[in-house]
């Protein structure tokens, strides 16, 4: 999924409306022995009204730099798709800050549209986990915001490649063998040819307790057996897109569907394809990238997503429950 090269500064502000909105503030998780920097974009509660904000393509609503509240509040991770942003599902970590909720959303490095140089190789799918459980780590330790998140209270959203990136975390392995079936009915698929050498990766996988609900929307299925996804125990509410798209297929989201046997929230959304949860698309980006804005005749992308964005924001008001402090 790629969005183009996003720049982070603020070229214009125009007048706010008298809603509260959402704060926004630019983080990096330091390097270190783990990998490299990683950038995130953290969304949180602002009594202050919103400032639309045009960040690269997209127009954002929210508040540069408010100050934080004193509240322990829970957070939610946001993972991209392939070769996506943290700017990719900026509508929905808007809704979600606005309804009381932290929001994180990362570059993953090396599948970003700024930073392609491992997105058609397999250790991009053991990296992408461990950027999150990176990113958890800085957010409630060394930063800033530490103070202000229940530790108790951590959700995820995820993706696409995000939605793989979801599953591992809250406790799958991947079957990279089971790949290579895959692989023989989809050659083009450019991470083929290092399946069918069986050149798979040999580091595991990360995993991380400490989150207690996730959001997963069309995530690919080529590395999950049901015995990869026995170990998940934690609610999940899952997405599939009528008709899938970008490697995507239906009956792969379904039978993820299947195979899981935890508590389950599973939605189909009709006449969609895969990037309709992707935000909906300012008119420049819509001609410049037809195939992340297009969507099916009669599908209205926009009133999806705030459908979509409250299905979301309640699933985690109710997986992640009230304050432990």
């Amino acid at each position: 999924m790629r969005a183009g090269t996003l720049l982070l500064a603020v070229v214009l502000t125009v007048a706010a409306n008298s809603a509260h909105g959402a704060g926004l503030r630019r983080i990096d998780v330091p390097a270190g022995i783990e990998g490299g920097t990683i950038q995130a974009l953290v969304w949180y509660p602002c009594a202050a009204p919103p400032e639309q904000l045009v960040l690269g393509p997209f127009s954002v609503s929210a508040v540069p730099n408010c100050p934080f509240s004193v509240d322990k509040l829970p957070l939610v991770i946001i993972s991209h798709g392939r070769a996506g942003s943290f700017l990719t599902h900026h509508d929905t970590a808007e809704a979600l800050a606005e309804n009381g909720f932290i929001v994180a959303a990362l570059n993953h490095p090396g599948d970003t549209a700024q930073d392609l140089s491992r997105t058609n190789d397999l250790s991009v799918w053991v990296r992408r986990p461990n950027d999150v459980k990176r990113l958890i780590d800085y957010l409630t330790g060394a930063s800033a915001v530490s103070a202000n998140v229940d530790k108790a209270r951590i959700g995820f959203f995820g993706f696409s490649r995000g939605g793989y990136t979801g599953l591992t975390l809250i406790g799958a392995d991947a079957d990279w063998a089971v790949a290579i079936t895959f692989c023989q009915q989809h050659l083009l698929w450019k991470l083929c040819p290092q399946v069918l050498k069986r050149d798979f990766p040999t580091a595991p996988l990360a995993h991380d307790s400490r989150i207690k609900a996730a959001v997963l929307a069309d995530p690919p299925a080529p590395f999950f057996s049901a015995k990869s996804l026995a170990s998940i125990n934690v609610p999940v509410q899952l997405w599939a897109s009528q008709y899938g798209g970008d490697g995507v297929a239906p009956h792969d989201v379904a039978a993820i569907h299947e195979e899981l046997r935890t508590q389950q929230d599973y939605r189909i959304v009709p006449n969609a394809g895969h990037f309709a949860f992707f935000t909906p698309c300012p008119p420049e980006m819509s001609a410049q990238a037809p195939e992340l804005c297009s969507d099916a005749a009669g599908f209205d992308r926009s009133a999806f997503h705030k459908l979509f964005n409250a299905d979301v924001v309640g699933f985690f008001r109710t997986s992640l429950g009230r304050s432990t402090e």
